[in-house]
């Protein structure tokens, strides 16, 4: 019997975001960190929440490599205490989460649940009700056509502000020479969504301007303020709940001490996910490249697929080509994810720049898949939708599987070199446009052991 199901249509994500129940869901947490009352509740709320197995260790994260590999959970959260949450902590996620089966791509949708104090952790664990992100706010230059509504500041220009509207367009108009009290403002009164941010920082500050004279974000006790030019101290109030992206921001993931900016904002500013690098920030692939799936193919993702489909490309990069791999690896196992995987936010549906569907045919035997890639925009289809920051653009098509796969046989579509995982298809970017052509990847698949 035959059974067609559509998975994926057009730019929006129908029912690409896996339910997370029973084995689908695993929290990592050390046996020491279990054994405190207040980190234990985070747990606990995590496991009712998603019907979730608890894996300990007690040592490295490698006790609980075993277990994981046996279960390969499709969510894997890692519940850790600021103390434990350090940089070589985020390094040794990436390569567990990566050795879950053979192949060298990361093997589940992974986050580092932690906060300031258990209390913050645990409001980020009771966090349910899905994000579409509607409001947009920025102090680096984003692609604002592609959003709802946003205001965007710019750490190259001084006195630049772009304002979108809901329904009109982006206006370039004239912000203060001094943004600090008017980024304030836009978290404590604007109220966005999504905060993006890129330019120097530490894991103390975040300087504003990056070629000239500006504030500073600064963080202390899990509590965030802007300090301007003359002095002025703009205190952060906001709480509603949001995504944030310090794409190109040195150290901003770095946990290294309760003054960090990381917990302040999740702290302070509502943050529920987020990314940032633990390192200076050199390369920039894997932040940078976080805007081309989430921000600049709305809807399509979750910020947690669009994080992981960023990384697939980054290891695709590195398994297919000679160029840039200091730059990669560089970044590989650099750029931390906080938050529940599980959790959904994405970007309000616009307009992707091409559709991308897949279908399945399922049979008693296994299934035939089908993804299909229709261009929209003409010759420019492919093409990056924003080149500001380091490594945009040309990112390869990623469709997330509906479920788990055995042993796959490409049928149709073997000259796009197309990646066939046990849970996602990755086709590299065709670059030049076939006019009238829709690019296609069929290929039949055993079901999972």
């Amino acid at each position: 019997m035959l059974q067609l199901v559509r998975v994926v249509a057009f730019c929006v994500v129908v029912s690409g975001a896996v339910s997370a129940k029973s084995a689908e869901y695993a929290v990592v947490v050390s046996k020491e960190t279990l054994a405190d009352a207040g980190w234990k509740q985070v747990v606990d709320t995590l496991v009712d929440k998603h019907n979730a197995e608890i894996v300990t260790f007690d040592g490295g994260l490698d006790e609980a490599k075993a277990k994981l590999q046996a279960d390969h959970p499709r969510f894997t959260c890692f519940v850790a205490t600021p103390a434990e949450a350090t940089r070589e902590f985020v390094a040794a996620v990436h390569q567990l989460t990566r050795e879950y089966d053979d192949d060298p791509y990361t093997d589940t949708r992974w986050g580092i649940l932690t906060g300031y104090d258990a209390a913050n952790a645990l409001a980020i664990a009771k966090t349910s009700e899905p994000l579409v992100i509607h409001k947009v706010a920025a102090g680096t230059e984003v692609a604002l056509e592609m959003c709802e509504e946003g205001q965007c500041f710019d750490e190259l220009v001084q006195g630049k502000l772009v304002v979108k509207d809901k329904g009109g367009e982006a206006k370039l108009t004239e912000g203060p020479a001094d943004s600090t009290k008017a980024l304030v403002d836009t978290l404590n009164e604007y109220q966005p969504d999504l905060f993006v941010t890129s330019g120097h920082a530490t894991e103390r500050d975040w300087m504003i301007g990056f070629r000239y004279k500006n504030g500073f974000f600064k963080s202390k006790a899990g509590q965030m303020r802007g300090a301007d030019t003359t002095g002025g101290v703009h205190q952060v109030d906001s709480p509603n709940v949001k995504v944030y992206l310090p794409i190109g921001n040195c150290l901003m993931g770095n946990i290294d001490g309760p003054d960090a900016m990381a917990l302040a904002w999740m702290n302070d500013a509502g943050v529920r996910q987020m990314i940032g690098y633990t390192v200076p920030t050199w390369f920039g692939y894997a932040g940078w490249g976080c805007l081309d799936y989430f921000v600049e193919q709305p809807g399509r993702y979750t910020f947690t697929e669009a994080f992981l489909a960023n990384h697939h490309a980054l290891i695709h990069k590195l398994e297919t080509s000679s160029e840039d791999r200091r730059g990669l690896e560089y970044d590989r196992d650099t750029l931390a994810f906080y938050g529940d995987p599980a959790w959904e936010a994405r970007m309000a549906e616009g307009d992707c720049a091409y559709d991308q569907e897949l279908t399945v045919e399922k049979s008693d035997g296994g299934n035939t898949y089908t993804l299909t890639i229709t261009p929209r925009h003409g010759a420019k289809s492919f093409e990056p939708v924003n080149m500001n920051g380091s490594q945009r653009g040309w990112r390869p098509m990623v469709a997330f599987l509906p479920e788990r796969i055995g042993k796959a046989t490409i049928v149709r579509g073997a000259e796009l070199e197309p990646v066939i995982t046990d849970d996602f298809v990755l086709v590299p970017n065709p670059k030049m446009v076939e006019e009238g052509k829709a690019y296609k990847v069929v290929f039949e698949a055993e079901k999972a052991e």
